[in-house]
Formats: structure tokens, sequence, C-alpha cells
């Protein structure tokens, strides 16, 4: 009985240390945590409103101004010059491009020209009968005849009867073929129509060369243009011979230009409208690429901030009391990595880089550069 009531003790106990136990665990007072505030460092800068030039940018790749692609108007087999038919050479004005072999047709030509040397000689004798007076002007043209050399111009017919007489005989016809056979034969040798340069050739000597088939380009490297899309609400701002400044790529090198030409039609997809830049200069070549600086006008009160600290793409954070607020702005224009605004006042502070996960009210130290930390 006494073993019993002992072991009944003993559980009691023990379970009313248990809940003591958890008692004292489930109301122990835990250390509150300290939260710390972290306040994030900005870069600002400060609004100074003053007069914005305007610059559009826009780019384009340089055209030769004087610029023919070489097509051939005769039949023939391309023969050797002085100068290689190859891109990159170089001719003067007047120098031979190419020459097609024309034996062929010179032959032809001369016998053309023997019949109507002999067509004059046939009707001499009727000038001196019917025509006495005009018989001296036909014997002197008669005389000066030369097959090696082009035909002179026929003498004048001074009455009807003359020039009936004339036509008659085949003489007029005989004289308008040689005339066409000669201005054939000079395409049998195409000259540079002004100095310049071979860019492409398509052709080597010894081809067979077919009437309307290209054979090259040819360009005069000293002149070239360039043209450029502009939002049409510029197109008032533009004006012929303006300057013009043109950059590489690398913005290593600049040239001036001008403004030569302006579309007069507005392009009905993009409502851009083109102008056409005229420029010059021994670094420049057919293709190349080139950025345009147009300076259209001065925006009077503006103001020039980084494209990335846009929100919304219509919003500025500025820092007021130490704390961001989110402001709407005026956007006026926009270049390709800034944007010209309107609507702070002066000496307002902007951000000058983004702060990630930045939010109205959000609490901020501003940098300061003179202060030892």
């Amino acid at each position: 009985m006494r073993k019993t009531v002992s072991i009944i003790l003993a559980l009691l106990l023990l379970t009313g240390a248990i809940f003591l136990a958890k008692y004292l665990i489930d109301n122990k007072q835990k250390p509150k945590a300290k939260v710390e505030k972290n306040i994030k460092t900005v870069f600002v800068e400060t609004v100074t409103n003053t007069n914005i030039p305007i610059i559009i940018s826009t780019n384009g790749n340089l055209i030769a101004k004087n610029k023919i692609e070489l097509f051939s108007e005769v039949q023939g087999v391309l023969v050797i010059t002085s100068k290689e038919f190859k891109p990159g050479t170089t001719f003067k004005k007047g120098e031979t491009i190419l020459k097609i072999n024309s034996d062929e047709f010179y032959a032809n030509l001369q016998a053309q020209k023997s019949n109507f040397y002999n067509a004059l000689t046939a009707i001499m004798p009727d000038i001196r009968l019917d025509f006495p007076n005009e018989y001296g002007k036909w014997q002197s043209y008669l005389q000066k005849f030369d097959i090696q050399k082009p035909l002179e111009k026929l003498p004048e017919t001074v009455s009807e009867k003359e020039k009936f007489f004339i036509s008659g005989r085949g003489i007029l016809t005989n004289y308008y073929n040689v005339k066409n056979l000669e201005v054939k034969l000079n395409k049998y040798n195409l000259k540079a129509p002004f100095s310049g340069i071979l860019t492409e050739a398509l052709v080597t000597p010894g081809s067979l060369i077919r009437p309307g088939q290209k054979l090259g380009e040819y360009i005069n490297p000293t002149v070239y243009e360039m043209s450029v899309s502009v939002k049409s609400e510029y197109k008032n701002l533009l004006q012929i011979g303006k300057p013009v400044k043109l950059y590489n790529l690398e913005k290593t090198a600049s040239w001036t230009g001008k403004v030569v030409r302006i579309n007069g039609k507005v392009d009905t997809a993009t409502q851009t409208i083109k102008a056409f830049i005229e420029v010059s200069g021994e670094q420049l070549k057919e293709g190349q690429y080139l950025e345009v600086a147009l300076e259209a006008k001065n925006e009077e009160n503006a103001f020039e901030v980084s494209r990335n600290l846009l929100v919304e793409n219509s919003k500025l954070y500025i820092v007021k009391d130490s704390v961001l607020d989110l402001i709407p702005i005026n956007l006026i224009y926009e270049n390709k990595n800034t944007v010209v605004i309107k609507g702070l006042k002066n000496g307002t502070q902007l951000l000058a880089k983004p702060v990630p996960g930045s939010h109205v009210g959000m609490p901020i130290k501003v940098f300061n550069e003179n202060t030892q930390d």
C-alpha cells in the first residue's frame, strides 16, 4: 500500500514539473530585435535652366554625287588598254576607261564613207550644168573630203530646187548614215566624263561584251551626298545652304557639310522628310556610315538630363527634405542618350544616378565629397 502511494506521488511531482517548465518557457520574455534603418547615399545634380540648342541627330551612308553605271551600247571583245579595268583604278577626264574591239565596225564605216564619196562625185557634172553658181562650194567640199576623218557638215542649199536635187540623189541619206556610224564608233571607246575612280568592274579583257550589259561603276571620289530623314515637325527649321556637322562612328573625325536639297514630300509611314547633305573630304569613301548633327533651334529655360533617369518617360525623382519625391516633367526633345526637359525650378536637386528600389518617401543621404567618414 505504501509502495503504491509513493509511485502515485512521484508521478504527480513529475507531471507538475513538466507543466511548470512549459509555463515558464511560454511566458519567457524574448528580447526585441533592433531594426536598423538602411539609409542609402545618393548622387544628385542641381538644376540650372539655360538655353539649350536642340541638335537633331541622324545618320546615313555616303553616296558619290557624281556616279555613273557603265553599260555597253555595242557588241565586241574587250581589249587591253594602258590601264587595268579593275576596282581602284583612277582615270582623268577624257582618259579611256575601256575599249571594245571595233575593227569590223570601222571597216563597215569606211565602206559607207566610200559610197558617200562616190555618190557626191556622181552628181558633180549635173550640179555644174543645173546649178553653176553652187558648183564651187560642192567642189570645195569634195576636195576637203578625207575618208580617215569625220565628215564635215554638208554645204547649205540656197534654193528648194537645189535641196530637192541633193535629196533626190540620196546624198542626205548617205550623209546621215555615215554620221550615225561615226557616233556609234565612239561608243566602242568609253572615255571618263570626269576625273574619278573605278569602284566596280564586272568584265575582264577578252570577254565578249553585248549591248545593254553592265560593265562596272565609276565615281568622283571628291564630293559626296548623304540623305537623312528628319521628323516632319522640324522641316521648317531646315534651310538650303545651312552648314551641318558630320562624324564617324568613333567620333574621331568630323567634317562640315551643307544642306543642298530638301524633299517636298513627307513619308506617310514614318512622317519624316528627307534632307540631302553635300560633303567633301579626303578620308571619305563611298558607302561610309556617318552621323549627322543638325542644329534646329535653341530651347529657352530648359535642362538636359540622362535618359535612364526618366520614370514612365514623363517623371523624375528629386530630393526633398532628405527623402525622394517623384514629379512630372515636360519632355521637349529626346537625343540618343539624353533628353531636354522643362518644368523644373532652378536649384532643384535631381538624382544623378538611378537608385535600385527607389520610391516616393524613401529616406536618403546626399553624397558630399567634402564629408569625411
